[in-house]
């Protein structure tokens, strides 16, 4: 009993002892002191104090030899914690201001992957997903030869592959709860987007179904454009699937939406 508690009074002594250490650093007013201790920080991947360091002497040491470095690790003490939002700034800061750093390239990577960690799951809003996208797109252009191209280019297509599943899930979503000139709307955009995607048959044919249903819905007034509609995609759709498993579907609604245009010409 009395060695564990020795164990924990020096435990706290230990800690007090660090505390004060850093507070008295970080107090003291000395830039050199504050700068060395917060490298020293850093080796020791103690983020935050290093960041909290950092940004004491930051202002100091504009201009300086030591700014660029100074610079360059406290945005990495930014990614190292998962600030994504403020690693991206600061990374970004960093190639624009030492633009001729032989960290540049580095840093605009960075400031793109920062950006892709912010990327969330398909169901939310994909705002970081578009940033991350053309800022990996800008750091290809911009360093062609660089080893990291090809990771840009693979992260590229995982994000647009998410982008994809929003399109394509949001479509649905309004297909399945009855907004059919929404679905249409949006499964158009999303083969404007999207075109070589592996579910455009099921959206084409989502299309045929979502035009009928509106139109043998609607009132009297709007039904022949809207049958017409439902006979155009029909038809384009055949032009592009020769035979599918939405054949007979299709075929039936064909039928009924001819069946119904033959009224109008009477």
């Amino acid at each position: 009993m009395n060695r564990v508690l020795i164990i924990l009074v020096f435990a706290v002594i230990l800690m007090t002892s660090c505390k004060s250490k850093f507070e008295t650093v970080r107090t003291s007013q000395n830039p050199e002191l504050v700068y060395n201790s917060g490298l020293d920080y850093y080796n020791q991947g103690d983020w935050y104090r290093a960041q909290s360091l950092f940004e004491i002497v930051l202002p100091l040491y504009r201009g300086k030899e030591q700014a660029e470095e100074l610079y360059y690790k406290y945005a990495y003490t930014h990614y190292n914690v998962d600030q994504f939002i403020l690693a991206a700034h600061y990374f970004d800061q960093f190639s624009k201001t030492f633009y001729n750093s032989d960290k540049k390239e580095e840093a605009r990577f960075m400031s793109a992957f920062s950006n892709y960690r912010l990327s969330p799951n398909y169901k939310l809003d994909q705002t970081y997903t578009l940033k991350a996208i053309e800022a990996f797109q800008d750091f290809t252009n911009t360093f062609p030869r660089s080893d990291r191209v090809q990771m840009c280019n693979d992260l590229i297509d995982e994000m647009r592959e998410k982008l994809e599943d929003k399109a394509y899930y949001g479509s649905k979503l309004y297909y399945t709860t009855g907004y059919y000139e929404s679905a249409l709307s949006a499964f158009g955009n999303m083969l404007k987007d999207f075109p070589g995607s592996e579910n455009a048959q099921e959206v084409r044919f989502l299309m045929v179904k979502s035009a009928y249903i509106q139109a043998d819905n609607s009132i009297y007034d709007k039904k022949e454009d809207r049958f017409l509609e439902t006979a155009k995609l029909y038809n384009e759709y055949k032009r592009k699937y020769e035979t599918s498993k939405y054949d007979e579907e299709l075929y039936e609604i064909f039928k009924e939406t001819t069946k119904q245009l033959q009224k109008f010409k009477v």
